[in-house]
């Protein structure tokens, strides 16, 4: 779903481990592709300038296909609504130097 990008389920995800595991929890903070992540949000709420920008570049890209075939306009008003919410909150978030883990 292009209204729903993948950070969101991640810290879910993390946060649930967090509460009912801590051997699901280091699974999921030590994973080798989508640990670094989870970790660098939870650890120091931020994220690489990198995957900030490579993230709204797709949240803006996708947004803006599904808004091209969507016709309803309150549904091409909420994308839009949901896109904006998504680029705040990553602007908002610290940014971590490129060789920072």
């Amino acid at each position: 779903m292009p209204v729903l990008p993948t950070t969101p389920l991640l810290l879910l995800a993390s946060f649930c481990y967090i509460r009912s595991s801590n051997r699901m929890y280091n699974w999921l903070i030590n994973h080798k592709i989508l640990g670094a992540y989870i970790h660098n949000y939870v650890t120091h709420r931020a994220v690489k300038r990198s995957i900030k920008i490579g993230a709204l570049i797709f949240l803006w890209l996708t947004l803006a296909i599904s808004i091209l075939i969507i016709s309803n306009l309150h549904i091409r008003l909420f994308l839009f609504i949901v896109g904006v919410g998504v680029s705040i909150h990553l602007l908002t978030l610290k940014t971590l130097k490129e060789d920072e883990h």
